[in-house]
């Protein structure tokens, strides 16, 4: 007997509906199952844990004891706004709000300007410009209490900037001893471990200005200052607004730098103090009042909320 040809050749034993004979029957693929509608949520439900347990319950949390005369080991009974009105007659609590609006005022204008001028320094394409880049870098990745430790280390009065200042005969400056200059201090460690992660934004946002724009500002005749205040600064605006509202919350809220620098007292006569430095002295403790604590921890939140809301504010006004 022969084999027919059609029985040798694959697919000769289709269907009908397969050879387009009848309506065709659409199969599900193996292996792939529907999609329940719960199963986005699994994935996002570690991190709504963490989230939830380590931001939100803590917020609510303060929120509710700041309207408490909690105490480190004593539950505490509801006071309503008694701790707020306690606050306007603080005179720490006064001191610690001009420290801390104080340091905005300095350092916001410093940490979003100085960082965009590094940036174009170093965007440049010339050899060794990497290495460059990485020293700029290096005091963000560093330890805050380390970088905090060397900046005591060389401004106390034996330190190294004295001993400098004595070699070109100039006299010893008490860096650490004046409430001022000690605060001032601070603000310059704060700049100088914030440049290089700022600098790192403004170069991704340089990189997305056209070189076009300062070629036909060249051609027109402006020089390097006029270009960078015509083309570069409209070009990343909305970078300066998110470097502002970044380093002003930030600023206000600047704990480590002073902490380190002034000691836990606040500098001399605790008149260094700032607003968390504040917190954790009031909050801590065997005896700590947890409830005024968290009530001065809701005032820090109003204004961080106030001083972005105010960012955004001038930008669309800008806009406009």
């Amino acid at each position: 007997m022969k084999t027919s040809i059609a029985s040798r050749t694959p697919g000769a034993g289709r269907t009908a509906a397969s050879r387009g004979d009848g309506p065709a029957v659409a199969r599900k693929p193996p292996g792939i199952r529907r999609q329940l509608p719960t199963s986005p949520w699994l994935f996002a439900a570690p991190g709504l844990v963490i989230v939830a347990a380590f931001s939100l319950y803590p917020f609510l949390s303060t929120l509710g004891n700041a309207f408490t005369d909690k105490r480190t080991l004593l539950p505490g009974e509801y006071v309503g706004l008694a701790n707020f009105r306690e606050l306007l007659h603080d005179d720490m609590f006064w001191i610690g709000l001009r420290n801390s609006t104080l340091y905005v005022l300095v350092v916001v204008p410093a940490l979003v300007l100085l960082p965009l001028l590094l940036a174009m320094l170093v965007q440049k394409h010339i050899p060794g410009i990497t290495f460059f880049r990485s020293a700029f870098y290096t005091p963000v990745v560093a330890s805050i209490v380390v970088v905090g430790l060397i900046w005591v280390w060389m401004l106390d009065e034996r330190g190294l900037v004295n001993a400098v200042l004595e070699a070109v005969g100039a006299g010893k400056v008490g860096f650490l001893g004046d409430q001022w200059l000690l605060l001032f201090s601070a603000m310059a460690v704060t700049v100088w471990k914030g440049l290089g992660y700022y600098m790192i934004i403004y170069l991704a946002a340089l990189a997305n200005v056209p070189r076009e724009l300062h070629e036909a500002a060249a051609v027109d005749g402006a020089g390097p200052v006029r270009r960078f205040f015509s083309v570069t600064v409209p070009a990343v605006r909305s970078t300066m607004v998110l470097v502002g509202a970044l380093s002003s919350v930030a600023a206000f809220k600047v704990f480590s730098e002073v902490y380190l620098m002034a000691g836990p007292t606040g500098g001399p006569a605790g008149e260094d103090t700032t607003l968390v430095m504040l917190v954790q002295r009031t909050g801590t403790g065997l005896t700590g009042r947890v409830g005024y604590a968290s009530a001065i921890s809701v005032v820090i939140f109003v204004v961080t909320v106030a001083l972005m809301l105010l960012v955004l504010r001038a930008d669309r006004k800008e806009d406009a």
